[in-house]
């Protein structure tokens, strides 16, 4: 039985799982994104995305816990200044899993793995960019754009207008 056994083991020992990781984990912080199997890329979310939430917090002894995992200076430097910077607004879901379709020689199902604001084809497009601008919405009934609603009653008439001078000209 395997009550509340929630690990994938990935058919490794305990330190081999642990290397296995962290090489992960340095590569997709070096590359931002990597091809990798699905369950270790399910695997390696939930070991990184800790990781990448300490580097928000820019300190010497959350430097020294996130090196204690990574083993990489460069890794560690990245994460603390290029990637900090870029999620720091992000309360979380730092990473995406993609799933390619299976692997030619053993079937295996694949994946990729990327860091959600490294990637361009996702990024703030115009109309997201406006709404960010315009603040904070919310779901509320009633709260609505009330001025989007004055707007629109008015740009209807004003639209009329013109095509009523067009047939009082013809």
């Amino acid at each position: 039985m395997r009550h509340g056994d929630k690990i994938n083991n990935l058919g490794r020992t305990a330190s081999h799982r642990k290397a296995l990781l962290t090489n992960l984990a340095i590569q997709l912080i070096a590359h931002k994104r990597i091809v990798t199997t699905l369950a270790k890329a399910k695997s390696l979310r939930t070991y990184i995305e800790p990781l990448i939430t300490k580097g928000k917090d820019n300190t010497t002894h959350q430097r020294r816990v996130v090196f204690s995992y990574l083993q990489d200076k460069e890794a560690v430097t990245e994460l603390f200044g290029n990637i900090a910077t870029k999620v720091a607004g992000r309360p979380g879901g730092y990473t995406r899993i993609i799933k390619l379709g299976t692997r030619v020689g053993d079937n295996a199902e694949t994946a990729l793995i990327e860091l959600v604001d490294f990637n361009e084809v996702y990024g703030k497009g115009k109309g997201e960019a406006k709404e960010a601008a315009a603040g904070k919405r919310t779901r509320r009934a009633g709260g609505g754009k009330k001025k989007a609603a004055g707007e629109a009653a008015e740009a209807p008439a004003a639209t009329e207008a013109p095509k009523a001078e067009e047939k009082a000209g013809e």
